[in-house]
């Protein structure tokens, strides 16, 4: 049936006028003339959005569907496919039905809120996806952003994966947050099946020996991914500071690329957080200012808290994220769940060391920031510290660490070397450090005892073998008493 007027227009939408002359308040529905021109035969103001004309070619309808506002049930949406189908077949024309997040700017967007407060963003947010966008919540001190939802004034939804290996303490602190909100978290869980033959294949800790991306994948990323498929958007708690090279540049918003939401596809989630550019010291502050309920393991030292046998309390001194998976390599410290971040650390692998022991990238260019800049410290490159670990008899023992510049646990102990160095100076033990992430990484894991980033090594006189430092204390005083008692 071809239609060259509203009027004809007008009567074929009439099925899905109600006795009020109203529309699904999902749906704005226009016609585009012979001069493709719009006319609009019905929009709620609350939802209107104008597709340009070129994106329709000569189908006279588009049916722009909309986010919906806080306030509507998710199952209103059930509707939206069978109405837009009407019209369509009504028409006898094709028709699209348009995502919003294929008409939004997202990277415009978050250059526009960089400087944005918390508040705001989540404002936007739930202004932007209403009841189709969901708050990630970990236990933790992510409790944050449900303060921030809370003071919006917005109706808001909670989603959290219960792993079933998450701390009692982190299940009580879910209660509490759900009587202080008057609010009910919509839990996930993984699939029990995958869990069941994942125990009896491997035990209950295989992750102790090969790594935790496969129990995270199960219990996490799975669980995650089937949870987004219900939303258009999700809100999380990532902050720029908070894990080594894998969030330096987290926007406030953006385009999800790992995970996808209702309408499919690559580019059908938006990932929004408000967090990204606010420091954790700023997040506690605020948190004790509003007297907002925390999970009782951060009184015992726990900061990023996860699940049991992978989660522990760090020590002064110590990044937050060194409580998490403490056994493997500070770049590892993802469980999956933003593997979309991973790009920024996969640039730390085109870096090495030239022969002289300073940072390059491997194209020759700009050299990397490096660490323990000191003149009471020795810099080895790849044959240097070869050399030193085959020695069976030194002149002076060594102290040596393992580094990596993008590491934040190297850059929070890069003081107190140091001030150990210059200590040690006169007491008859050399301090040196080696660059041992890139084309070296693999030779100190096999020569060095590299097994996470930083690895410090004790070379005593009279033997070839390093002793490894054990401890996770890197103050000046734990690895002074180290020394001593091996010098």
């Amino acid at each position: 049936m071809a239609l060259s007027s509203s009027s004809s227009a007008a009567a074929a939408a009439a099925p899905l006028l109600n006795g009020s002359g109203s529309i699904s308040s999902s749906l704005a529905v226009c016609y585009y003339g012979r001069h493709h021109k719009a006319s609009w035969l019905y929009s709620d103001r609350r939802t209107l959005s104008l597709v340009p004309s070129s994106t329709v070619g000569r189908n006279p309808f588009v049916i722009v569907k909309k986010p919906f506002r806080a306030g509507l049930k998710s199952s209103d949406s059930s509707a939206v496919p069978d109405l837009a189908n009407t019209l369509i077949a009504a028409a006898g024309v094709e028709g699209r039905i348009e995502s919003t997040n294929d008409h939004e700017d997202y990277e415009k967007l978050a250059r526009g809120m960089e400087s944005a407060s918390p508040l705001e963003i989540m404002d936007k947010a739930f202004e932007k996806f209403g009841n189709d966008i969901a708050i990630a919540f970990s236990g933790a001190e992510d409790v944050v952003l449900i303060e921030y939802a809370k003071l919006t004034g917005r109706p808001f939804r909670v989603f959290s994966l219960d792993t079933g290996r998450l701390n009692p303490e982190t299940h009580q602190f879910f209660d509490t947050v759900e009587k202080h909100y008057g609010i009910r978290i919509e839990y996930t869980f993984p699939n029990a099946v995958e869990v069941q033959a994942l125990v009896r294949t491997k035990g209950l800790f295989s992750f102790y020996e090969d790594g935790h991306q496969e129990c995270c994948r199960i219990r996490k990323v799975r669980p995650l991914k089937r949870a987004l498929k219900g939303f258009r958007a999700w809100i999380t708690g990532q902050r720029k500071d908070q894990s080594p090279g894998t969030r330096a540049e987290i926007p406030v918003v953006q385009i999800d690329t790992s995970f996808e939401g209702i309408d499919g596809g690559i580019g059908s989630l938006v990932k929004w957080n408000p967090l990204a550019n606010v420091k954790g010291q700023d997040i506690w502050n605020f948190l004790r200012a509003m007297n907002i309920p925390i999970n009782s393991l951060h009184s015992q030292g726990y900061i990023s808290i996860g699940c049991e046998p992978c989660t522990r309390p760090v020590l002064p001194g110590q990044h937050e994220r060194e409580g998490r998976w403490w056994w493997e390599d500070a770049k590892a410290k993802e469980c999956g769940l933003h593997n979309g971040n991973i790009k920024q650390e996969e640039l730390s692998q085109h870096i090495n060391i030239n022969g002289n022991g300073v940072a390059q990238h491997t194209n020759g260019s700009a050299p990397a920031s490096d660490l323990f800049n000191s003149q009471k410290l020795v810099s080895f490159g790849r044959t240097g510290i070869e050399n030193l670990a085959r020695l069976q008899n030194r002149k002076d023992p060594w102290l040596i660490v393992l580094y990596a510049p993008w590491c934040h646990f190297c850059q929070a102990m890069e003081g107190s070397y140091i001030e150990l160095a210059e200590q040690l100076e006169g007491m008859g033990v050399k301090v040196g450090k080696f660059r041992a992430d890139g084309d070296h990484k693999e030779f100190a894991k096999q020569k060095l005892q590299l097994v996470s980033f930083p690895t410090i090594l004790f070379f005593p006189k009279h033997s070839s073998k390093p002793v490894k430092y054990p401890s996770e204390k890197r103050d000046v005083d734990s690895l002074m008493a180290f020394a001593n008692a091996l010098r």
